[in-house]
């Protein structure tokens, strides 16, 4: 990366570069011409200075050996004990990724009370676990989960670090990733590996308008979120083959600067990324009684009324039922979405859905060409004619 440096033997202090700067990024300190962070690299100033005192050297970023990290580690999130899903998700990932350069695969489970839960995770094709149990670790704080993030990955050394895109990893990944200055890349769709261990972050950029290929060749370990239901669930082994490993806590790593008054459980609600059946509403919707119908029809079911964004930011549905980037991901045997045109947006949540069935009136919709079974018509005809054909053969059924 090219840095704009000042050359103090051809500087007169004029000042001219001060005054032309758009970001008031150049000052005058102690006789000396300074640039702050807030340079552009615009290079206004370098064409303005009448004593060509201003440079532009090459800066190269030191880099470290990669040879010196191995593995891939998966940041285990539970609540009391029970494992999120999502870590299961990316353990099977991480298995992917490790066979293709022979690395292991780590997990990094802190917490109080988890050596039973912690055995479960050899069912898995994991290598090591690394446990790390304390009473102060028993509810999630930002400030000492880092520190013991932190100290995991400089004894460890892993090359890859994978965390779950939930509230929990959002927090906390970007702060250790800082902590080793590394790059983290957020809510990634697809990881692929290279030969030399950079790993391949691909995740949708400038709204889903293009899906960005993200790397970090110079630094170690690179941080990875991804988002639940995305990747396929390791498989569960015949023989478990990895050992637990019970790390000792250092007391000065779990000061925190949170006090814990008292933790009050939300209530849970059924939601979307669990379903196996949804029935998505978008704008071809005319009114919000109207999602009645749609509800019906996906109580005939079994399953759950879901929505774009359009429809959520009207106040006609409730946001965790909000499928899309902004949204959820979701993963279910059966999607019907009514209305939907399919834009990048909402398509890159549920385009991983086993069987999606398509209902538009508009035969150029993008979301038809991505369904596996298409209805070009109004929803208020097909949905009525649907809902009484499936009434029909359960009431035959029944007989």
């Amino acid at each position: 990366m090219a840095v704009l440096v000042i050359n103090n033997n051809r500087c007169n202090l004029c000042g001219q570069c001060i005054m032309v700067c758009p970001f008031k990024a150049i000052s005058r300190q102690n006789d000396k011409i300074e640039i702050d962070a807030g340079c552009k690299m615009c290079k206004i100033c370098l064409k303005n200075c009448p004593e060509k005192a201003i440079g532009l050297i090459d800066e190269r970023r030191t880099t470290v050996n990669k040879e010196e990290w191995r593995g891939i580690l998966v940041f285990v999130e539970h609540l009391a004990g029970n494992i999120h899903p999502v870590t299961i998700e990316l353990i099977g990932k991480a298995r992917e990724l490790a066979d293709a350069v022979r690395h292991p695969v780590y997990c990094l489970f802190m917490g109080h009370g988890i050596s039973q839960q912690a055995q479960k995770l050899l069912r898995y094709p994991v290598d090591r676990v690394f446990v790390y149990e304390d009473q102060e670790l028993a509810y999630f704080r930002v400030d000492t989960y880092a520190n013991i993030f932190e100290d995991c990955l400089r004894k460890v050394k892993p090359s890859i670090v994978l965390v779950g895109a939930t509230s929990v990893g959002r927090s906390l990944a970007p702060r250790v990733a800082a902590r080793f200055r590394t790059g983290l890349t957020a809510d990634c769709t697809t990881l692929e590996i290279r030969a030399n261990t950079d790993l391949v972050q691909i995740r949708p950029a400038f709204g889903g308008n293009i899906m960005a290929q993200i790397i970090t060749p110079d630094a170690r370990p690179q941080f990875a979120t991804v988002r639940y239901k995305v990747m396929t669930p390791a498989q569960q082994l015949t023989i478990p083959r990895g050992s637990i490993e019970n790390c000792s806590v250092s007391p000065d790593k779990l000061k925190s600067e949170l006090i814990l008054r008292q933790v009050v459980m939300k209530e849970e609600l059924p939601g979307i990324s669990e379903a196996e059946v949804l029935v998505a509403a978008g704008r071809g919707v005319r009114e919000q009684k109207d999602l009645a119908l749609l509800e019906e029809l996906a109580t005939l079911l079994g399953g759950q009324l879901a929505a774009t964004r359009p429809l959520v930011e009207m106040g006609w549905v409730h946001y965790t039922r909000q499928i899309g980037l902004s949204g959820r991901t979701v993963k279910p045997k059966l999607i019907i979405t009514c209305g939907v045109s399919g834009a990048v947006q909402f398509s890159a949540g549920m385009n991983a859905s086993e069987c999606i069935v398509a209902i538009n009136q508009d035969r150029n919709a993008p979301i038809l060409a991505q369904a596996h079974y298409g209805v070009v018509g109004d929803l208020y005809e097909v949905i009525p004619l649907l809902l009484e054909k499936i009434k029909g053969v359960r009431e035959t059924n029944a007989l």
